[in-house]
């Protein structure tokens, strides 16, 4: 296990970083006592698929709106919220 003091945090974070990548944790000393550890994130996170995001909004069937329409609901919505001190 490799260790960092919270001084060189700011000043070797590309290495604390890439040990990150490597899969190691890294214990975190304040003090000459190790206050934690910090380790690499359990699951990568999700990638954006378009094509997946584009058939879920096929299969929505959401009406066609035009920016006016959106303008006028988006208003309807602020003046119930927020009253009409909005300008």
């Amino acid at each position: 296990m490799e260790y960092i003091t919270t001084t060189h945090l700011r000043t070797k974070t590309s290495q604390l970083v890439n040990s990150l990548k490597k899969g190691n944790s890294v214990s975190l000393i304040h003090r000459s006592k190790i206050v934690g550890i910090i380790e690499p994130a359990k699951n990568p996170p999700k990638t954006f698929d378009a094509a997946k995001f584009k058939q879920l909004v096929k299969s929505l069937n959401l009406p066609q709106t035009t920016y006016a329409q959106r303008e006028k609901r988006y208003r309807a919505h602020l003046m119930k919220k927020y009253g009409k001190g909005l300008s």
